[in-house]
């Protein structure tokens, strides 16, 4: 039995055509996916043809973004501060790289995973030590956020 409060396909279209209003919002069901990384929106331009323009990171030089311990070497992990999704990751012991978690593609938030940053909305892949577009749709790489380990402390440099 079909649901009475959902429109056809030929029923949007007829009535698109007799001057309704039909919006559509491409792969929309309902917005980014929840869970530990948070929300956001995307870069200028959204569709991967706009540039990450450096960071536009709020966050205050000294911000504490996680504990140095907490960032496996040679892997990721997910981080919201301030009410911005960020990803950090260590390629080599002592080096800590920081990125906003938004995908410079469609405004999804980038999960982390391992030595890769995964976007669950359209497929694409980045690099997690540099940022860099391994698999699209994205064009762009994440925005990088610059950090410096103060001993134990991942934190905000600049």
């Amino acid at each position: 039995m079909s649901d009475p409060t959902r429109l056809s396909r030929r029923a949007l279209i007829a009535l698109s055509g007799t001057g309704g209003v039909l919006a559509l919002a491409a792969c929309a069901t309902g917005g980014p996916p929840s869970g530990d990384t948070g929300g956001g929106t995307d870069s200028p331009g959204g569709s991967g043809d706009g540039g990450t323009g450096g960071s536009s990171s709020a966050l205050a030089p000294g911000s504490e973004l996680a504990k140095l311990a907490d960032v496996p070497v040679g892997g990721s992990v997910s981080a919201t501060v301030d009410g911005e999704a960020l990803l950090l990751s260590q390629p080599e012991a002592g080096t800590v790289m920081a990125f906003s978690a938004i995908c410079t593609h469609q405004q999804c938030v980038v999960a982390a995973a391992g030595a890769e940053f995964d976007c669950p909305c359209h497929g694409s892949r980045y690099d997690a030590a540099t940022g860099q577009v391994l698999q699209g749709p994205a064009l762009k790489p994440l925005t990088a956020i610059p950090v410096a380990v103060d001993g134990d402390r991942v934190v905000v440099s600049g």
